[in-house]
């Protein structure tokens, strides 16, 4: 297999704490001798923290290139953290492997693309990622229906006062479109609470906020 060895150090990691790109360089070249790869490249991306999206980091954007189109068949890592610090990045990551008809190898974990065994834990990852994801959304929506029944205004918080909210309505309520809204605004010398001229979606986000609190005329709120 045609392999590109991928190491990654932040400004913040230093050569002792085993994570420094000489420590990771010998890691890799004893992995790719037992497993008798011949490496195509060996990229690496000093002082780049792994939150940086795969095309900001000029090492990994060069190996992904390089996967994607063909020309090595394997991406091969130390840890999974050098290539992405949360699973949903990771999973992105393989999906593109997957895409690309790629292998990924992590060595610090049972992840490996290029074995069936690897391919299971990837997708096992996934589904516990999903089902997180699954989890979280239905404790939050539990959590917002249970703060509006108790009465709680939801949305973001109101900073412009009650005569301009009050205004807006008003100009909705006599029939005026959004946009003539925003015209009629604009034409008494009116402004947002930041000085800006109003817009159209400027009176959209008013009027989603009078709906939060309670209004009733559905000539006004109707968007």
């Amino acid at each position: 297999m045609r392999a590109v060895t991928y190491r990654r150090v932040s400004t913040e990691e230093q050569a002792v704490s085993g994570l420094g790109l000489e420590a990771q360089r010998t890691t890799l070249e004893a992995a790719i001798a037992t497993r008798r790869w011949t490496v195509v490249a060996d990229l690496a991306d000093e002082g780049v923290s792994a939150t940086l999206p795969p095309h900001k980091r000029p090492g990994l954007a060069q190996a992904l290139e390089l996967l994607c189109t063909r020309q090595a068949d394997v991406l091969i890592v130390t840890k999974s953290d050098r290539l992405c610090r949360s699973v949903r990045d990771l999973l992105d990551l393989l999906d593109q492997a997957e895409r690309c008809k790629f292998g990924v190898v992590a060595l610090d974990s049972e992840v490996d693309t290029t074995t069936a065994s690897g391919r299971l834990v990837a997708t096992m990852v996934g589904a516990v990622a999903e089902w997180e994801r699954r989890i979280i959304v239905e404790r939050t929506r539990t959590a917002l229906a249970a703060k509006k029944a108790a009465g709680a205004r939801l949305g973001r918080p109101v900073q412009l006062s009650q005569e301009l909210r009050r205004r807006v309505g008003e100009l909705r309520a006599t029939g005026l479109s959004i946009r003539e809204v925003a015209g009629a605004l604009n034409s008494e010398g009116r402004t947002q609470g930041n000085g800006a001229p109003w817009t159209r979606s400027a009176v959209q986000r008013v009027l989603r906020s009078l709906c939060l609190d309670g209004c009733h005329n559905d000539n006004m709120v109707a968007l």
